[in-house]
């Protein structure tokens, strides 16, 4: 428990306050970060918690449901395995409600990629590389990957330029 927060002192109140948050919907307060903050995302989403953005540290994203899945990519050596939270549960968290996404890299390249790609596919946020954190040299510290062996409409530039490694931003547009 949390220093500054006070404890329900009965059963009723602490019934009172679980119906009270059943009624209220999903949308929760997103935390401040504790680490450095590794992404940060703005534009058209509701849930902010750093002036007009939200700002996630590493342990938040790890904290989001993580999945996995193991794929080719025209940057890497045979088959690698991406873990991370999907790109949908992300924008999710913090309400996005936009069509497009402009993903901006460390070094500033910025691309384009629609929303329902994240419908559509089980797109990542990738923040571990065969289950081991990515440096910078490795195109982490996140990593914007498709699970390319699973269609091969994927297997294509349209996909792979969409694919943004050392990924700092996300506008929601």
């Amino acid at each position: 428990m949390r220093p500054d927060v006070s404890p329900i002192p009965n059963r009723r109140a602490l019934l009172l306050a679980g119906l009270g948050s059943l009624l209220a919907g999903p949308v929760a307060a997103l935390d401040r970060p504790r680490g450095r903050v590794i992404l940060s995302i703005g534009g058209r989403i509701a849930v902010k918690n750093a002036g007009e953005r939200a700002e996630f540290d590493m342990a938040m994203l790890a904290a989001l449901p993580q999945h996995s899945f193991t794929t080719r990519t025209p940057w890497h050596e045979g088959p690698r395995k991406f873990t991370g939270p999907l790109l949908r549960d992300v924008l999710n968290a913090v309400g996005a409600s936009g069509s497009t996404l402009q993903a901006v890299a460390l070094n500033d390249y910025k691309v384009a990629l629609p929303v329902a790609d994240c419908r559509t596919y089980p797109v990542l946020l990738a923040r571990l590389l065969d289950d081991q954190p990515m440096p910078v040299r490795e195109k982490g510290p996140l990593f914007i990957v498709y699970p390319f062996d699973s269609d091969a409409a994927l297997r294509s530039e349209r996909y792979y330029s969409r694919s943004a490694w050392q990924l700092k931003h996300l506008e929601v547009e």
